[in-house]
């Protein structure tokens, strides 16, 4: 499976704001620390205050935080999330499905079956499990520039 870079973007703001859960942090400076984009970051971020997983303030000493301890959010949750207007297969979509091998198609369910066990595999797993450690070693800071 593979996952929309607005899936990567959302996990990897995630992991950073996690490692230090009491710190306001700025999109520009998770941006520029990733070498993402900021504006597609500011999506994601509007996308997660929105769902209730960050809170955020405008401002000076302004940023996002997370609404509930880490270990509290679950990471197959958090991909359900970001991922949710997205099909995994034309046949998936609600509307607009144009494969014509639709009522036919045995493979519809294989995908459906994986895709669920990919989901429960991150539901074992907590935003505690994998936030980033407070300092990134320079070497891979040096490497997003």
């Amino acid at each position: 499976m593979r996952l929309t870079t607005f899936t990567d973007f959302g996990l990897r703001a995630l992991m950073r704001i996690a490692s230090d859960p009491d710190r306001a942090w700025s999109t520009t400076a998770i941006a520029d620390e990733f070498g993402i984009s900021r504006h597609h970051l500011t999506k994601v971020i509007a996308v997660l205050a929105n769902e209730g997983i960050l809170k955020t303030r405008r401002g000076g000493g302004g940023g996002a935080m997370l609404a509930r301890p880490a270990d509290r959010i679950r990471v197959g949750d958090l991909v359900r999330l970001l991922e949710k207007d997205q099909a995994l297969v034309e046949c998936y979509k609600g509307s607009g499905n144009a494969c014509t091998i639709t009522p036919v198609c045995k493979l519809k369910g294989f995908l459906g079956a994986a895709e669920t066990a990919f989901l429960t595999s991150l539901d074992a797993y907590t935003l505690a499990d994998c936030a980033l450690p407070a300092q990134i070693p320079d070497f891979i800071s040096e490497a997003a520039q």
